[in-house]
């Protein structure tokens, strides 16, 4: 039987891909990518020429079995995602699942990840924290932030910059002007920058400067 790796990639800053990390693509049958494209230029940069296969959550309901067939017949294959690591609000979860189901070996390689180094650098509390990814976009979104008002431990959200100000409004709506926060954008690359203060400083910042790139917002607990 083969095996199944989970492979971070560089979030933006490519000296962060590992050595281990490049030769187990190297190694692999086969690598699913998030988007080939965006992969096929991370690989030809480490001098990587492993087929990719396209492994989306337009498409992962489908492919999962096949996958699972093929480690079964004894290939090795790498998951990666455009950056990160598989499965912390990207694709991934179903498949390790269906691996895990089937008695199949599993390792997730340690690597890039967004919300570690925006939780680090926030300055807020970080021995206990709750990663709640992209909050509900419509149905629930209320619901979940009401919720999160009373939560103790340090929050910490994903966002786009179209709704950055949007969600910080309604984190103040719920928390208040003068809760802790932090915002990251960036993270790794040549624009990297950490913004912190309370919720009501945060959204008059980004009111004023456009909100660019990807947003991570740390929010300190009740």
């Amino acid at each position: 039987m083969g095996k199944l790796y989970v492979v971070p990639t560089p979030i933006g800053n490519l000296e962060d891909m590992t050595l281990r990390a490049i030769r187990v693509l190297k190694e692999c049958d086969l690598v699913l990518a998030e988007d080939t494209r965006t992969s096929g230029i991370l690989l030809k940069h480490f001098g990587i020429e492993t087929r990719m296969q396209s492994h989306h959550k337009f498409n992962e309901h489908r492919s999962v079995v096949h996958i699972v067939e093929r480690i079964k017949a004894g290939d090795c294959i790498a998951l990666i995602s455009d950056a990160g690591t598989p499965s912390i609000s990207d694709p991934g979860f179903l498949l390790v699942r269906a691996c895990v189901q089937e008695g199949m070996e599993i390792e997730c390689l340690p690597g890039a990840t967004a919300f570690v180094p925006a939780l680090v650098e926030s300055g807020l509390a970080s021995e206990r924290f709750s990663f709640e990814g992209f909050l509900p976009q419509k149905k629930g979104r209320q619901t979940r932030l009401k919720q999160l008002a009373e939560e103790t431990r340090t929050m910490i959200f994903y966002e786009s910059p179209y709704r950055v100000v949007k969600t910080l409004s309604q984190l103040a709506e719920n928390m208040g002007n003068n809760r802790a926060a932090s915002v990251s954008r960036e993270i790794s690359k040549l624009y990297a920058e950490t913004v912190r203060g309370t919720l009501g400083e945060l959204i008059s910042h980004f009111t004023e400067n456009e909100p660019r790139g990807e947003f991570v917002i740390v929010v300190a607990g009740k």
